[in-house]
This record gives structure tokens, C-alpha cells and sequence, in this order.
């Protein structure tokens, strides 16, 4: 701020004695560019976040809707330890409280996963527990994220 010779008041732009007064208004120009880079990044990234081919789905006037309906999970542990869920159970009382989570739709899908180091037998001891009590809807549940695109036909089967 430059000041008189006597001391009095400051000089405008023009050379003229006048007040420095702070603008009240806010600038959006700044705001403006950043909402624009930002879109522009939304716009470039947004098409890359979609995962596989484009096809065009053929109409079927039989299919059904896939059920809503979370499935019934029954865990085989490393020891043999069997759990549904969260809860463990009693091998005698699985098929009792795996029907009591189904309720009266039998139809509704029971996953099974079964430790990797589990013996073979105690995973077919389970499947044929339930498969034999009428639940019938079950699906073994693996792992196929350890393979590559190209190395799960080299899986051993």
C-alpha cells in the first residue's frame, strides 16, 4: 500500500487517492477447472471399468429369474469339523439344522466348501449326508482365482 507524502490515504491504479476495499465475490474459475478435469477423467476411466465383451443376449421365453435367496453355506473344516455358516454342528445334526435353514423351499441351492487339506471321503460323506435327507440343490464351491486365464485348462482334473 503506498502512502502519501503526507501521510494521508492511499493511491488507486490510476494514480488517484482512493481506498483498497476486498472483494466480496467468490471466484469460481478455479473451481470451474477442477470440475472439469474431473469430469474429463471420469469420462476416459469410466468405459475401462466395464469388464468383458459387449453381446447382445438373445430373448427366452422360458427362462426364469435366478432366486434372490442367499444359499445355505456348510463349511467342512480342516479337522472335519462341520459348521453351517457361522454355527458349528454335530456331523448327526447337520441335515436337521441345514432343513431348518431352508425352511419349506428345498429347492433353494446349498453351497459346500471343504478345506483344500480335507480328506476326499469326509467331503463325500457330507455331500451323501445331505444328498440322501432329500437336499438335493447342492454345489461344491472352489477356488479358481489361483489360475490364470490360460492356466486353468492346465488345472489337474
Amino acid at each position: 500500500m503506498a502512502f502519501s507524502a503526507n501521510g494521508q490515504g492511499s493511491y488507486s491504479s490510476q494514480g488517484r487517492p482512493g481506498f483498497f476495499r476486498p472483494q466480496a465475490d467468490i471466484n469460481v474459475t478455479p473451481m470451474v477447472d477442477v470440475m472439469l478435469v474431473l469430469l474429463i477423467i471420469f469420462m476416459v476411466t469410466a468405459p475401462l471399468l466395464t469388464a468383458g465383451m459387449k453381446v447382445q443376449l438373445p430373448q427366452a421365453h422360458a427362462a426364469r429369474p435366478l432366486d434372490p435367496k442367499e444359499p445355505v453355506v456348510v463349511v467342512v473344516g480342516r479337522d472335519g469339523q462341520l459348521a453351517v455358516g457361522d454355527e458349528k454342528v454335530a456331523a448327526a445334526d447337520l441335515v436337521q439344522l441345514v432343513k431348518l435353514k431352508l425352511g419349506d423351499d428345498l429347492t433353494r441351492v446349498v453351497h459346500l466348501r471343504g478345506d483344500k487339506e480335507v480328506a476326499y471321503g469326509r467331503m463325500v460323506e457330507t455331500l451323501d449326508r445331505l444328498a440322501s435327507n432329500g437336499i438335493t440343490h447342492i454345489a461344491i464351491v472352489t477356488d479358481a482365482s489361483k489360475f490364470g486365464a490360460g492356466e486353468a485348462a492346465k488345472a489337474p482334473k
